[in-house]
C-alpha cells in the first residue's frame, strides 16, 4: 500500500496544533494534489519539494499522488510542512523506511537545492513534542531554540540527505543540545548610571516589587527614558515557565526568537505614531502585537498623549486581563499580554512646565487639552503617577554619591516579591480587591486617612485599590505583615495626576 503518515505541526497564535502529513501514491497519470485547507505557500510547497528530491538524486514517483494534510477544517500556512512532505512521498514510494516515523515530528522549509530553511514557531511545537515523548527534526538554524525545551530529543540537519541517511540508519544524527545563557541580565543597562531623581529611583523600585504600571511626568531630558530603560534590569528573574512563554510568543513572531536573550524580560518601546493593530496584534493570519511581546516584561510608552486616543484605549481591557483576543472573519487568535506598563509625558505641550527657566508659557486650557488626550479610565489603571523635575548642576556633576546599582536594588526587589508569593501566590498588582481586604490589613488610623484623601481627590473604586495594593508593596519593601500609615502615605504621593 503506497500511503504513508508524517506528523508536524501548524502555527495557531502560540498553541502548535498536531498536523497528520498524509502521502497516498495511486496508479493514473502523475499529478499532485494538496489539500486539508492549504495557504498559497503550502500548495507552492510541490515545486520546493519536487525540486529538492531531483536535486538530492531522489525519486519523484510519476503517479497520482494526494497529500492531505488532516485535520481538514485547520489553516496551515508557511513552508514549514516542506520536510514532512518530502519524508512522507519518499516513505511513501518506499525510498526510506516508514517503520520509524511514528517516532518522530518534522519541521522545515526546504530549498531548492535540498537544504533545510528556518521557520518561525519552532518553540512551541517542541513543547508540544515533548509533551508525546517525540524526537523532534528541525533545520539546523532552528536547533537553539528548540533545544531550550528541557527532556526534549532534538535533530538538527541542514540538508534533506541527511534526515534520509539518519531514517535509513546509514549515518545517525546525533541529539542536539546547547547550554542555555545563565544571566538573564547581561548586557543591561544599569541603574547606577542615573543620576538624582531619587524620589523616581524608589517609584521604580516599588513598581518592579509589585508590578505595578507607572507614568512619569516631567520636563524633558530628565531622565525618563534612562528609569524605564532600567526597569527590566531590576525585576525579578523569570521562572521557567515563564521564559518559556515569552520565548514562544518571540518565537512566532516577525522578528524570531534570539537564544542570546532567553531569561531577559522583554523591553519593548513603540513609536507613537504605531496603530492599534501593531500594538495589540492583529493581521489577516494574526500576529502578536507590541503588548504580547512584553509578556512577562516591559512596554514603555513615551510621549503618551502624543498616541492616537483610540490605540491607547485598546489598552484598558490587557492591562486588566493579561490576554487579548484577535478575533478576523476567517479565525480567531488569543495572545497572553501580561505586561508592565511604563509610560512617560512632558506636563504641558511645550514640555517645560515648571521648569526654572521659566521658559513655559502654556495657558491653563492648553495645558488641560494636552491632558485631557489620556482618558480617566486609563489613566485609572496606572497605579503610580509620579513627577520627574528638572536636576540641580550639582547632580548632573555626580557630586550627590555614589547611586545603588541594579543588582543592589534588584536584591530587595527579589525578596519583597518572593514575600508576595509566598502570601498570596502572585504580585500585588494582580490581587483582587476582595484579596486586599484579606491580604493588606490597615488600623482605623490608616483608614481613615485613605477615607478622607479618596474624599478629597474623588477617586474611583479602582484607584482606591490601586493605592491599597501599592501601600502593600511599599509595607512588604519594608518587611512589615501590616500597611501602616507610612506606607499608605507613601501610596498616596504616587497619585501624582489625582492631584491636579
Amino acid at each position: 500500500m503506497s500511503l504513508a503518515i508524517v506528523h508536524s505541526r501548524a502555527a495557531v497564535g502560540i498553541d502548535a496544533p498536531p498536523v497528520a502529513v498524509e502521502i497516498h501514491l495511486a496508479n493514473g497519470l502523475p499529478a499532485l494534489s494538496i489539500v486539508g485547507l492549504p495557504e498559497a505557500a503550502v500548495k507552492e510547497s510541490k515545486d520546493r519539494v519536487r525540486g529538492a528530491l531531483l536535486t538530492s538524486r531522489f525519486e519523484f514517483p510519476a503517479r497520482r499522488i494526494t497529500i492531505n494534510l488532516a485535520p481538514a477544517d485547520l489553516p496551515k500556512e508557511g513552508g514549514r510542512f516542506d520536510l514532512p512532505i518530502a519524508v512522507g512521498l519518499l516513505a511513501a514510494s518506499g525510498q526510506v523506511p516508514k517503520d520509524a516515523l511514528q517516532r518522530y515530528e518534522f519541521l522545515g522549509e526546504l530549498a531548492l537545492s535540498g537544504e533545510l530553511r528556518p521557520v518561525r514557531g519552532v518553540l512551541p511545537a517542541a513543547l508540544k513534542a515533548r509533551d508525546l515523548g517525540r524526537i523532534l527534526v528541525v533545520p539546523a538554524a532552528n536547533a537553539d531554540e528548540a533545544a531550550l525545551v528541557r527532556d526534549i530529543t532534538v535533530l538538527s540537519a541542514g540538508h534533506l540527505l541527511e534526515v534520509c541517511a539518519h531514517l535509513h540508519g546509514q549515518s545517525l544524527i546525533t541529539p542536539y543540545s546547547a547550554e542555555r545563557p545563565e544571566d538573564g541580565y547581561a548586557g543591561l543597562p544599569d541603574l547606577a548610571d542615573v543620576r538624582g531623581q531619587h524620589q523616581a529611583r524608589r517609584a521604580l523600585e516599588v513598581a518592579a516589587a509589585g508590578a505595578h504600571s507607572l507614568l512619569m511626568l516631567g520636563p524633558p531630558g530628565t531622565g525618563k527614558t534612562m528609569l524605564a530603560s532600567r526597569l527590566p534590569g531590576i525585576l525579578p528573574p523569570l521562572s521557567e515557565n515563564e521564559a518559556l512563554e515569552a520565548a514562544a510568543i518571540a518565537s512566532i513572531s516577525d522578528q524570531g526568537f534570539d537564544v542570546a536573550r532567553w531569561g531577559q524580560r522583554a523591553f519593548r518601546a513603540p513609536h507613537h505614531t504605531a496603530s492599534g493593530v501593531a500594538l495589540v496584534g492583529g493581521g489577516s493570519h494574526p500576529r502578536p502585537g507590541e503588548i504580547s511581546l512584553a509578556h512577562h516584561g516591559v512596554l514603555f510608552l513615551d510621549e503618551l498623549p502624543e498616541f492616537d486616543r483610540r490605540v491607547l484605549e485598546v489598552l484598558r481591557e490587557p492591562l486588566e486581563s493579561g490576554r487579548i483576543t484577535i478575533s478576523r472573519a476567517a479565525r480567531q487568535a488569543e495572545f497572553p499580554a501580561r505586561f508592565q506598563l511604563v509610560a512617560a509625558m512632558n506636563p504641558c505641550p511645550c514640555g517645560y512646565l515648571g521648569h526654572p527657566s521659566g521658559r513655559c508659557h502654556c495657558t491653563r486650557d492648553q495645558i488641560l487639552r494636552y491632558r485631557a488626550r489620556i482618558s480617566g479610565p486609563l489613566l485609572d489603571r496606572i497605579d503610580l503617577q509620579i513627577e520627574v523635575p528638572s536636576l540641580p548642576q550639582e547632580a548632573l556633576r555626580g557630586t550627590g554619591g555614589t547611586a545603588e546599582s541594579s543588582a543592589t536594588v534588584r536584591a530587595r526587589v527579589e525578596t519583597a516579591r518572593r514575600r508576595q508569593l509566598a502570601r498570596q501566590g502572585k504580585p500585588n498588582s494582580a490581587l483582587s480587591n476582595l484579596e486586599c481586604g484579606k491580604r493588606c490589613p490597615m488600623g482605623d488610623r490608616e483608614l481613615d486617612v485613605l477615607d478622607r484623601a479618596v474624599d478629597k481627590l474623588g477617586l474611583s473604586a479602582r484607584a482606591y485599590f490601586r493605592i491599597i495594593r501599592v501601600a502593600r508593596t511599599v509595607a512588604d519593601l519594608a518587611d512589615s505583615n501590616a500597611v501602616e500609615l507610612p506606607h499608605l502615605s507613601e501610596a498616596l504621593a504616587y497619585r501624582r495626576l489625582d492631584r491636579g
